[in-house]
């Protein structure tokens, strides 16, 4: 992931944050607010680091995936529906009612 994906959605990886460094405290990240260079001295701080390690391990923990709770692709999620096209068949209307199936007069089974 890039760091504007954090920096854009900061307080949402707060607690993805505080997992990969659990010295870090929410207030610290509050104060933050998203800036790099901050967040680079708070870690390189809390785990004892030079700036260059610090620099390191901010490094490893973006070349993660970015969690798709956190960010939202516009684009990508249009290209998915328009994708997922190919599996309704033809002559079918996708916002076709589904009784057919047999599920919107069932009753929730509640456990008993």
């Amino acid at each position: 992931m890039k760091w504007h994906h954090v920096a854009d959605n900061w307080p949402a990886f707060y607690e993805a944050i505080i997992d990969r460094w659990p010295g870090v405290d929410e207030s610290d990240l509050d104060e933050i607010d998203g800036d790099q260079r901050q967040f680079l001295r708070l870690i390189a701080d809390v785990e004892g680091l030079e700036n260059d390690e610090a620099r390191e391990e901010i490094r490893e923990w973006l070349a993660g995936e970015i969690p798709a709770d956190v960010v939202m692709d516009e684009s990508h999620d249009d290209r998915s529906i328009r994708n997922s096209a190919k599996y309704v068949g033809d002559g079918e209307d996708e916002y076709d009612d589904d009784a057919r199936f047999g599920d919107d007069d069932e009753v929730p089974d509640d456990g008993d």
